[in-house]
């Protein structure tokens, strides 16, 4: 049960988490940087043998700007369980390789995507974008229309095309259902 494991979480380290939270039957804990890895270390030794997916959240104009987010299932009685980790753009997040190899390439979009480094990554490097490109697409200062470019046949040049497309939804719309683009079809 997850309120074991996070009972154990907490009795372990204490002041290293900083919030928790549950939504939906889903438990997600808030842990200080240094002890990230400790603490999936402790999660993988409760069972947690599955990791769903890393990711990242960009707080733009926040002190620390990111947020990694790991997602673990124990798949013998499908509790999942949310490891969020605050990153300053100055620190680099611990690699979680060593304990499920399916995180190498979840950090290299990471990095490739948002520009935050993984320190003990056995090979990191972009995966999406080519070698050498200068900007991290999912930053929330990365313009919606791209960025130009000298190598049109590599990427596209134009203005994108979303103001009013299928995919954007209305902030103005009043609710969140005749915000989705699909309430938007005749």
């Amino acid at each position: 049960m997850a309120t074991d494991t996070l009972s154990a979480l907490k009795a372990k380290f204490g002041a290293a988490i900083t919030a928790e939270s549950e939504f939906r039957g889903e438990h997600a804990l808030t842990v200080k940087l240094e002890a990230l890895h400790a603490i999936l270390t402790a999660c993988k030794d409760a069972g947690f043998d599955y990791l769903v997916d890393v990711s990242s959240v960009d707080h733009q104009n926040a002190s620390p700007r990111f947020e990694m987010v790991y997602e673990l299932c124990r798949l013998a009685d499908q509790e999942h369980l949310r490891i969020k980790a605050p990153v300053s753009e100055d620190e680099e997040a611990p690699s979680a390789t060593d304990l499920w190899p399916t995180a190498d390439w979840h950090e290299r979009e990471v990095y490739d995507m948002m520009g935050i480094s993984f320190s003990g990554h056995p090979d990191l490097r972009r995966i999406l974008m080519w070698e050498g490109y200068p900007f991290f697409p999912l930053r929330k200062d990365f313009p919606l229309q791209g960025r130009p470019t000298d190598m049109p046949d590599v990427a596209f040049a134009e203005v994108a095309p979303l103001e009013g497309g299928p995919f954007v939804t209305s902030a103005g719309a009043g609710d969140t259902i005749q915000g989705e683009p699909r309430a938007r079809r005749v």
